[in-house]
């Protein structure tokens, strides 16, 4: 009897013995099985395989690209709201607004090369007053702006401003490893203005050049005649009759007016032109009976890169690289990101603290 029993245990602890076996092999065996079933669904998500947390970056390596897209908080003045725009979209805009679309191609890639530094610039030192988180406005208070939506020129018009923004992506102008003060304006006199003569401010690089082209620009000369009492409310004096207007008049190294002296009151060439609105500060006046008449030569402030001297420029052969070393001094054209990647993290701090 004992051994029947003996006998009859044996055969169970076998069967027991197997599914312990068995149920071990489940428990090793089924987590890999999971892991071969599903692996598939997360390619190009990030599989189990993968660590999530350290994503491959050497193709951003070696382009030297920021990781996170770069994006311009507009203000759209017209609409009265603030649009985020991706860098170089925003680029492509200013370059449709300030510059002619027939110009030369390398003329366009100057442009977009100092639009993108004006606004590199911009997104490091933001000192302007912008309505809400814009760090620029769309208005010539800053550079203009226009979207693709707005664009009234033709598909291939557009697509060569594309190519010229494109040609020169992620790449601006510095001086001593600093994005430039990438001041710009329409047609010269002949001569571009130092910047102390015009803002008082003195910057290395923005120093008088001659800009011989400006000649072909239809704004190279321009008349336009005023009442004497308008030009009295304007600038707040009384015109003697026998006022003589050729005299009493100084001018700076870039052949403008640097001050000019009515009765007895004095005046900075920059404030007539601002006060008259006349397109230049290179002026000559006289006048006839009952009116002002001013004759001006350039439109703009004269103040670094002039657009018409660039299109010139780029009718003789002269690249992009010619144009900016021209118009702007001892500068380098760099492909450093460093500042756009700065201004990155600090968008992104903002949006996290928000």
């Amino acid at each position: 009897m004992r051994m029947t029993k003996v006998q009859g245990k044996a055969p169970t602890l076998k069967r027991a013995a197997v599914a312990i076996v068995l149920f071990t092999s489940i428990l090793i065996v089924l987590p890999s099985l999971l892991v071969l079933l599903f692996s598939g669904t997360e390619e190009g998500t990030g599989s189990a395989t993968e660590p999530v947390s350290e994503p491959d970056t050497s193709e951003e390596e070696e382009s030297g690209e920021p990781d996170s897209e770069v994006v311009v908080p507009v203000y759209r003045d017209a609409q009265d709201t603030v649009e985020e725009v991706e860098l170089e979209a925003y680029v492509a805009g200013v370059v449709s607004a300030e510059m002619p679309s027939d110009f030369e191609m390398e003329a366009l890639k100057a442009q977009a090369l100092v639009a993108r530094t004006f606004i590199v610039q911009q997104m490091e030192h933001n000192s302007d007053d912008v309505p809400g988180d814009a760090i620029v406005s769309d208005t010539t208070d800053h550079q203009v702006y226009q979207s693709a939506e707005e664009w009234e020129g033709g598909a291939e018009e557009r697509d060569k401003i594309n190519a010229a923004v494109e040609a020169t992506a992620g790449e601006i102008v510095t001086y001593d490893d600093s994005p430039i003060t990438a001041s710009f304006f329409s047609t010269s006199n002949g001569y571009t203005e130092n910047a102390e003569d015009y803002w008082e401010t003195s910057l290395p690089y923005l120093q008088s050049v001659e800009s011989p082209w400006d000649e072909d620009s239809p704004r190279y000369e321009n008349t336009a005649r005023y009442s004497v009492a308008e030009v009295e409310q304007q600038l707040g004096v009384t015109i003697p009759e026998d006022a003589d207007f050729t005299t009493n008049k100084e001018t700076t190294e870039g052949e403008r007016v640097e001050s000019v002296t009515i009765g007895e009151e004095s005046f900075h060439g920059r404030e007539i032109r601002e006060a008259l609105d006349l397109d230049s500060s290179d002026f000559e006046w006289q006048r006839e009976g009952n009116e002002i008449v001013i004759n001006t030569r350039g439109w703009g402030h004269g103040v670094g890169m002039s657009q018409y001297g660039a299109d010139g420029m780029a009718k003789e052969g002269r690249d992009y690289r010619d144009i900016i070393n021209h118009y702007y001094q001892d500068v380098d054209i760099s492909a450093d990101h460093q500042h756009m990647e700065a201004f990155v993290y600090h968008q992104e701090e903002e949006e996290q603290d928000s």
